[in-house]
């Protein structure tokens, strides 16, 4: 899970130059080890995603693949089912919600799980901006969970998620996985897809289950086209 320096810039498409200067800033999650830093490529992706950084295709290589079959992203928002008028009045009772109308097996604590995502909100809001929000666990944990997937939940009111933007929340993305490597995967494909014109639009309006459905369908072809363009160039 750990990478360097290197790896980083490459993600992002920057220069190391410009890796030092955002750990500096104390932007950029980081640890050192000796004289080197190193880095945890989910919160690598979680800064990403919630800074509006594009990241290169590279970052979606799953560290631990072959070891779980990939989900698509289409796959990951059917598990979790795309939800109207959620209710809720502030940003527990929200999550609160959101968990109530998630298709999690009988065996899942929701409490815990409310317990958890309220944790990681205490760390700093999971409100990306533009009405957005994506509620997750920090550490993926094993919660009897048989895949991974998004729960899209459309607030019956926008409420105030201490964004990054200040701009109220109109729209959740509750992630929950089993494992570290399906929660990289998930969060690689919605940083990314969060940027794609077709998906935003059908966000934004709410589209309906189709819509969405087909957005994301597109987005697992455009990953799929990136990735045959990347090992392409890598043999040449």
């Amino acid at each position: 899970m750990d990478v360097g320096v290197r790896d980083v810039a490459t993600f992002f498409n920057v220069s190391e130059k410009t890796v030092y200067r955002w750990i500096k800033d104390s932007k950029l999650p980081a640890f050192k080890i000796g004289e080197q830093y190193r880095f945890n490529r989910a919160e690598l992706l979680e800064w990403a995603t919630l800074n509006r950084v594009n990241v290169a295709v590279e970052i979606f290589s799953d560290p631990q693949k072959g070891q779980t079959p990939p989900t698509s992203f289409e796959e990951s928002l059917a598990a979790g089912g795309i939800h109207y008028r959620v209710g809720g009045t502030d940003k527990v009772s929200v999550l609160e919600a959101a968990i109530k109308v998630m298709p999690l097996p009988q065996q899942v604590d929701r409490n815990f799980l409310l317990k958890v995502m309220i944790a990681r909100e205490s760390l700093g809001s999971t409100g990306i901006g533009e009405g957005i929000a994506i509620p997750h666990v920090r550490n993926p944990i094993v919660l009897h969970v048989p895949k991974p997937m998004i729960s899209v939940c459309f607030l019956e009111h926008p409420i105030d998620f201490d964004a990054i933007d200040g701009q109220p929340v109109h729209t959740l993305f509750a992630i929950v996985s089993p494992m570290i490597s399906a929660h990289l995967g998930l969060l690689s494909k919605l940083a990314f897809a969060l940027r794609q014109p077709d998906f935003g639009k059908a966000i934004r309006e709410q589209g309906t289950r189709e819509e969405i459905f087909s957005a994301a369908h597109a987005i697992d072809t455009a990953v799929a086209r990136k990735a045959d363009r990347s090992e392409g160039k890598m043999e040449m």
